[in-house]
């Protein structure tokens, strides 16, 4: 539940509670879905022009992996078209995989490979799992991340999933693919530890296996561009939908949400405001707001305006999609809030007041009964899509 930057949703006099829960459906469940089918189209045309067929793997669905048993890759060549699955809720996530990097079942298990081997560290201790673990929703766990030789970067762990439908990466947006969001943390120095790519894909030219598996999936010797594309498309192979919430609000499933949840609903898109910027199918606008987190402790920091050097983007951070929230905690770009009873509380008193707060952070003045169920509805918003998203049982040696 995070606020509108200076392009707020209205312009004039504050709409009333009835005229905001009726276009806010509306914007949800129809211009969103107008809009992402424009994008489909273009997106469809683009890989009928760079492929000369109509969109890869739309024939043939392949899964990541058995769900029991461990899928190999060795001896097959490139090309295995791979088809992502649909759930309620979500739009087709293969009308948002780039034609530059389609998806192959052996890139896809590639990427799963590298996302979770340690050796991609300097020593050998970090692998992109390490904060982005399945059983807390593909983030860690902790305030901010931990990173080689136990060092504390200064932000949480952003979740993994959905990052099919993702624009810019990170935070702050620094990294505009997901192509460049997978090799980002390589040289971080307090995350895998590398100095530079080159160091690392020297690494990984040591290991036979590794080469290997590059021929085999691109054709050539490993490059950090080709580690991208190949951590890339597993990452886009992790999805979260078909939730409760999805059940009941498109599904048409009375039972699959209780009257406070449901309740919830409708105060998430009327009273509590959020769907300002937790708004479309993946409760995001994937834009970045100030809500004033750090004002009040005096250790602010100035997020997106790092990358843009805009006044307008000081303490900005990216809206993170809702879904799946329930296992995410803690809360906020640096991890303050430990619950999201937490959350709606700070959202509730306005945010923390500072020169470049979002002008639609206001006072809500809801009830502990509303509080307690805004909680609920937010509680069902996980979902599936995710749960085949396993570490290896070997890596290449």
């Amino acid at each position: 539940m995070v606020s509108t930057d200076s392009e707020a949703f209205f312009e004039g006099p504050l709409r009333s509670e009835e005229e905001v829960v009726r276009e806010q459906r509306v914007a949800d469940h129809l211009i969103v879905r107008k809009r992402e089918g424009v994008m489909k189209r273009k997106r469809i045309s683009e890989k009928m022009i760079v492929t000369g067929t109509f969109v890869f793997g739309m024939a043939l669905t392949m899964p990541l992996m058995p769900m029991s048993g461990e899928q190999t890759i060795a001896g097959e060549s490139a090309g295995g078209s791979y088809t992502l699955p649909t759930h309620q809720g979500l739009e087709d996530p293969n009308t948002f995989v780039p034609a530059d990097n389609p998806l192959t079942k052996e890139k896809v298990e590639l990427g799963r490979i590298l996302f979770f081997d340690k050796r991609l560290s300097k020593n050998n201790t970090i692998a992109c799992a390490n904060c982005h673990m399945a059983k807390k929703g593909f983030a860690d766990g902790m305030p901010v991340s931990t990173g080689i030789n136990g060092l504390k970067g200064g932000r949480s762990a952003p979740v993994s999933f959905n990052r099919v439908y993702s624009t810019l990466n990170f935070w702050d947006g620094r990294a505009a693919t997901l192509e460049d969001q997978s090799i980002g943390p390589f040289i971080n120095p307090v995350e895998h530890g590398f100095t530079s790519h080159d160091e690392m894909v020297a690494k990984m030219k040591k290991i036979p296996g590794y080469r290997k598996l590059f021929q085999e999936v691109f054709g050539r010797e490993i490059m950090i561009e080709d580690v991208g594309r190949a951590i890339a498309s597993f990452q886009r192979t992790v999805l979260s939908g078909n939730s409760a919430v999805d059940k009941f609000d498109i599904g048409g499933d009375e039972n699959a949400l209780g009257d406070s949840a449901k309740r919830g609903l409708e105060l998430f898109r009327g009273k509590a405001r959020c769907t300002r910027c937790h708004s479309g199918f993946n409760f995001t606008d994937e834009k970045f707001h100030n809500l004033g987190i750090g004002w009040d402790t005096n250790t602010v920091d100035l997020g997106r305006y790092m990358e843009t050097n805009n006044a307008e983007d000081i303490g900005a951070f990216k809206t993170p999609t809702l879904r799946e929230i329930a296992r995410t905690a803690p809360y906020m770009h640096d991890g303050r809030f430990k619950t999201l009873e937490e959350v709606v509380d700070f959202y509730n008193q306005g945010g923390v007041k500072n020169p470049h707060l979002d002008n639609t952070v206001i006072p809500l003045e809801l009830t502990e009964q509303e509080k307690q169920d805004l909680v609920a509805m937010l509680k069902s918003l996980n979902g599936e899509g995710w749960q085949h998203a396993s570490a290896p049982k070997s890596f290449p040696k």
